[in-house]
């Protein structure tokens, strides 16, 4: 089984064991004050959680790490499938554990302008946290759907939230705005959502689009030309993008079943690796760092381009990382530290080597 075969298929179990997890939920309201009695009476978890045995474990998550974020206040907050996780600089508390949460796979995370923390869940909405309590916000609420993808805030202020087979929600403080595939989107499930300078909307998911003014334009590819048509049948669209980001100097980057792309401010459109690639992260010297599959012994790799060798069409990047894992978001901490998101936890990057948060 080549590296290809190896992500799709573990990427397709995951989906189903998320699908099959949402189908058996009783479709009855979920209630905001959650307790252990009402989640053991209603079997209100995920059957597949990774659950820790402590609310303060010594060690950081040992399952898939999703996201990773940190907020204003120093803290990192990881998305697991152990739950929602802090780690304050000396010691991680599970959250989840802590507060009696609805034990859910944790996909998604977002500190917004207020300070308040989102997490979106595979299958039990969304926790929103303002540092004192979490509030469980679900599709009985207005909510697109209940598996999340990813969120994003734009210059406005408003939420946007990519769900898995329900579209997006618009968050305006107040209510929710829903847009789907009823509504001219182009896929209800959403990987990642950009604002670039000019107020473009990009989306990521099965496809890449953008969004301006209640107008959905497919984005294509042919002859390295970006060709925003839905009428030019001969142009190829991109297949399953995993996240779209915009550098410091207006360029969109994008990455998926087509490898790593940049679309540049001057118009052209350039490939810079042709494997699989999931998360994409620019850091504070322009540096692109990307989370994509190695194409051998179904191996992953951590890559760093240097800021310096992104001025032309081609640049060879410094693999990091490179191992027999799979590996998911990347974030960089105020002490320019790069954290990772892998199958079996978390990791942080100092510049020399990583240190996985695991008892010697």
């Amino acid at each position: 089984m080549n590296a290809t075969t190896f992500f799709r298929s573990t990427l397709l179990l995951l989906l189903l064991i998320s699908l099959t997890t949402c189908q058996g939920q009783e479709k009855k309201p979920v209630s905001r004050k959650v307790t252990v009695a009402k989640q053991t009476a209603r079997q209100d978890f995920d059957p597949y959680f990774s659950p820790s045995t402590t609310t303060s474990p010594k060690q950081g998550p040992k399952s898939i790490t999703r996201n990773i974020i940190q907020t204003r206040s120093g803290d990192i907050w990881l998305a697991t499938w152990e739950g929602i996780i802090r780690y304050d600089g000396g010691s991680f508390t599970n959250f989840t554990d802590q507060n009696a949460l609805r034990k859910f796979h944790v996909f998604s995370a977002l500190e917004d302008r207020d300070g308040n923390l989102w997490f979106g869940t595979i299958g039990a909405g969304i926790y929103r946290y303002d540092g004192k309590k979490f509030t469980n916000i679900t599709k009985e609420d207005g909510l697109a759907g209940d598996k999340l993808g990813c969120f994003f805030q734009d210059r406005s202020g408003k939420i946007w939230i990519g769900t898995l087979g329900g579209g997006i929600s618009i968050y305006d403080g107040t209510s929710y705005r829903n847009l789907s595939t009823d509504n001219g989107l182009l896929s209800n499930d959403i990987n990642s959502i950009l604002e670039d300078r000019s107020g473009k909307i990009w989306i990521a998911s099965g496809t890449l689009f953008t969004y301006n003014e209640e107008t959905f334009t497919q984005i294509q590819k042919d002859n390295h030309q970006l060709i925003p048509s839905l009428t030019n049948k001969e142009a190829k669209s991109f297949y399953n993008v995993r996240q779209v980001i915009e550098d410091r100097k207006g360029n969109i980057w994008f990455g998926g079943n087509d490898g790593l792309w940049r679309y540049g401010t001057d118009g052209r459109f350039v490939q810079f690796d042709k494997q699989f690639t999931g998360y994409i992260l620019e850091d504070r010297a322009g540096n692109i760092w990307t989370s994509a599959e190695a194409g051998e012994n179904q191996e992953w790799r951590i890559s760093r381009y240097a800021a310096d060798d992104l001025e032309g069409d081609t640049a060879s990047p410094a693999i990091i990382l490179q191992q027999q894992n799979m590996f998911f978001g990347i974030t960089e901490d105020s002490e320019g530290g790069i954290w990772v998101g892998s199958l079996r936890g978390v990791g942080r990057y100092d510049g020399t080597a990583f240190d996985w948060f695991r008892e010697e």
